[in-house]
Parts: C-alpha cells; structure tokens; sequence
C-alpha cells in the first residue's frame, strides 16, 4: 500500500536519519510487547528487562491504544473533530488513528509525527487514507515544537483556524522535567484554535507496589541504557490539562475513561499504571 500525503520531504520536512539499531528506542520497544516484528535486539532486550520488572506492561500497551480508539472516535463522534496532530505516534498499529477517525468521518485529515526515522518510513509505507481524507506522517520531535506547527506537511494537511485534536499519547512520561515538558504542551495548545482538543495518556506509579516501583525506578532512571522515563502522579498529570475545560470523567486511569465505549477497556487500573485526560481548549 501506498501512503496518501503531502509531501513532508518534498515539501521541507525533516529528512530522515540514520536508525541507530544500538539503543532501544520507545516506539520500538512498545512495538515488541504489541507482538509487532519492527524492532531490533536492543529494544527487545530492554522491553524485555521492563517486563520482568512489570509483567503487566504488554496489557498496559495495549490497553493504551484502547484509550487511543476511544479518545479518538469520541473526538470525531461527539466533538465533530475533523482534523488530528498526532505527536509520537509510534509504529502503525490497526486500527490507527486515521482508521477510526475516517469510518466517522471520511473526509477526516491525519499528521503523524515522530522522530524515530524508522516509524516515519513504515507510516509513508502502510497508512493508507481514505479517498476523501488526507493522511501524511513528518519526521520531528516534541521537544521541538515551533518545528512541528511550522512544518510545511502539517501546514498543508492542517488548519489552524478550525479545532484539531491534538494526541499526546504515551509521549511524554519519556521527557524528564529539566526538558519542560509542560512548557512544550502549552507551546502547542497556545497554537490551537478555541474548540480543538488534546487526549493525552502517561505513565504513573501511582497503583503500583513498592517492590515494583523501585526495581521500575533502578531500571529506567533518567540517562539510563533504558532511555529516560518520567512516570508522573495524577497531580502532576492534571497539570498538562491545567486551564482547560475537562471531558467527563477528567484525569482517570486508562481503563476508567469511558470504559464502557467501543472498544471496552478490558484491564484492571494495576494492570495498566496508566492516566489518560480529554480535555477542550477554551
């Protein structure tokens, strides 16, 4: 299949780099406990080393891109959203977000954003939008996002003076606090139009037992081989939605965000450590 986009290299995109096989990356690593084949040694070690400290983390996965149907459908269904920035997207897992997106609505436009060259080759390679909708995935990083809103590909495929559906989707418990990741979130919700909405999910210890929170915490401290890992309180969660006009049933676990909607979370809030948060830019 061929990937229905806007250009993003063509048209000013970051170009791709060299995949350094050596270091697990995130959207590897989570695509190994999904069951996918798109990842290397490095991230299979340490997905692996995660899951022995936490056994739950392949339901925790996927009961993530259970949140991430729900939020989205509700977006398109309810909110009428017609247009999604997705940041961190990670390997193309079915259905994605434009899958669900545009059976609601067809005409719906899609931008995926990672920076892991790999995920933005498989995207352009398997997304395929419907004919009506537009679909394009651009190579950037969180950290960055003037880049990503100044972006020809996302300028072309968004408009930002119509609501978008901003997705943050397991993204930022990866950005430690000395890298502001609530100044980056209020950097991308102040370039929003009233009307637009962010969905995010993150990573808490919260429910979690002591034992497992401190063989988690000696594995993926900040700067480890892991990679950096910032599980946060619900506190500290709600603060990214701070300001905001919250969906019902606001800041909750995963499985407790409209669990009763297609498709039905199916896991226990132990299971999953997981906030996710719906909330409408004023």
């Amino acid at each position: 299949m061929t990937m229905r986009e806007s250009g993003a290299l063509a048209n000013g995109g970051t170009p791709q780099t060299a995949i350094d096989t050596s270091r697990p990356h995130p959207a590897r690593r989570y695509d190994h406990w999904l069951g996918g084949k798109d990842n290397f040694a490095a991230d299979r070690e340490s997905a692996d080393r995660i899951a022995k400290a936490f056994p739950q983390i392949r339901t925790a996965a996927q009961e993530n891109h259970r949140f991430l149907r729900r939020a989205v459908a509700f977006l398109s269904a309810e909110a009428g959203v017609k247009q999604f920035l997705d940041i961190g997207t990670g390997l193309p897992t079915s259905p994605n977000v434009h899958e669900v997106t545009q059976k609601i609505i067809p005409a719906s436009r899609v931008v995926y954003v990672d920076n892991d060259p790999m995920v933005v080759s498989h995207a352009r390679g398997l997304m395929t939008s419907s004919p009506q909708g537009t679909t394009t995935c651009i190579q950037a990083d969180l950290r960055t996002p003037d880049t990503i809103l100044a972006d020809p590909a996302v300028r072309a495929t968004i408009d930002l003076t119509e609501p978008v559906g901003l997705l943050l989707i397991a993204i930022l418990h990866f950005l430690d606090d000395n890298e502001n990741p609530y100044d980056l979130v209020a950097r991308l919700v102040a370039a929003l139009p009233s009307g637009s909405y962010i969905a995010l999910s993150h990573a808490t210890l919260d429910p979690l037992p002591e034992d497992v929170i401190e063989q988690l915490t000696a594995l993926t401290g900040t700067g480890g081989d892991q990679g950096t890992f910032r599980p946060r309180t619900r506190a500290d969660v709600a603060r990214f939605v701070d300001g905001l006009d919250l969906i019902d049933p606001g800041v909750v676990p995963i499985v407790r965000w409209r669990p009763d909607r297609s498709p039905q979370a199916a896991a226990s809030v132990a299971d999953t450590a997981m906030y996710g948060a719906i909330a409408r830019i004023i």
